[in-house]
């Protein structure tokens, strides 16, 4: 007649239960601790435990899905509906006109441009026929005539 085992093997399962679960509460842990995404098949991984062990834990599966809702990103900003969207065409007058309104600020950009380098040179030939001494000054009793060159 066999001995009954039965104690032995049910103490075998139940601390290689408690090992498995020891391994994944650890596993929880660290992926908690640096932010990594924690999914039921990267903690499978990560503790060395079975996936559909995992599901049969009834608190590690809420535990899970806390930690998941907690690191979840906010979800975006809900779209308006359709009703309140621009059309394609207003999105494309809109930018025929910011187009257009840039242009115009080129433009303006240009002319000011050439009005501040034509206000500079006046400001310089000035200075030059201020300067004592210079053969171009008004007090040499000589008409300036200017020439092109």
């Amino acid at each position: 007649m066999r001995a009954d085992n039965s104690a032995h093997l049910r103490a075998a399962a139940r601390q290689r239960t408690e090992h498995t679960r020891h391994r994944a509460l650890a596993a929880l842990q660290r992926m908690d601790a640096t932010g990594a995404p924690i999914t039921f098949q990267t903690l499978a991984r990560e503790g060395g435990v079975s996936r559909s062990w995992l599901y049969t834990q009834h608190d590690l599966r809420a535990e899970i899905q806390r930690l998941r809702d907690r690191h979840r990103p906010p979800s975006p900003a809900p779209l308006p509906p359709d009703r309140q969207r621009a059309s394609d065409a207003s999105l494309l007058r809109r930018l025929q006109a910011a187009a257009d309104r840039i242009q115009r600020l080129e433009d303006d950009n240009r002319q000011l441009r050439e009005a501040l380098a034509a206000a500079l040179g006046q400001r310089h030939n000035a200075a030059i026929l201020s300067q004592p001494g210079s053969r171009d000054t008004p007090n040499n009793n000589h008409p300036k005539v200017i020439r092109p060159s």
